[in-house]
């Protein structure tokens, strides 16, 4: 089995992003629980900051072009935590949007080339208007 590219302390990281995806997950599976929602936001901040380290976690969010969806996502955490979790979780999906939607397509091209599952995420994902990776696949040049 090959080896991944992470390091251990990365590896640690990614566990921290996925546990707050899936506290995420179930805060919106129980109807906005504020624990769960609040859980996750805290553990995927925790995961993405062992990943990249510190000083490049504060740089990404104090980007200047990236200051509208660190402000929405910062103050949809707030609304979760002053127990408005499904205002803040809309705010706070928007935020996220606007901070990490240049990764979707590399999330997308990853999804695809999953073994088992891939080619129907494929499927479900070049059904999604203007999110297909083949946007001119239909032009006939």
């Amino acid at each position: 089995m090959p080896t991944m590219w992470l390091s251990d302390t990365q590896k640690i990281g990614v566990a921290f992003c996925s546990g707050g995806g899936f506290f995420l997950i179930g805060g919106v599976m129980l109807f906005f629980d504020r624990a769960m929602l609040a859980m996750g936001n805290i553990l995927f901040l925790i995961g993405l900051t062992i990943i990249i380290g510190p000083q490049k976690t504060l740089l990404f969010f104090a980007r200047k072009q990236k200051a509208k969806g660190t402000a929405a996502f910062f103050l949809g955490l707030l609304l979760i935590l002053m127990r408005w979790p499904l205002i803040g979780f809309c705010v706070e999906l928007y935020g996220i949007m606007v901070l990490f939607g240049d990764f979707l397509g590399t999330i997308a091209s990853f999804a695809r080339n999953a073994p088992v599952v891939g080619p129907y995420i494929g499927m479900l994902i070049d059904r999604i208007p203007g999110f297909s990776a083949r946007r001119n696949a239909e032009l006939p040049v």
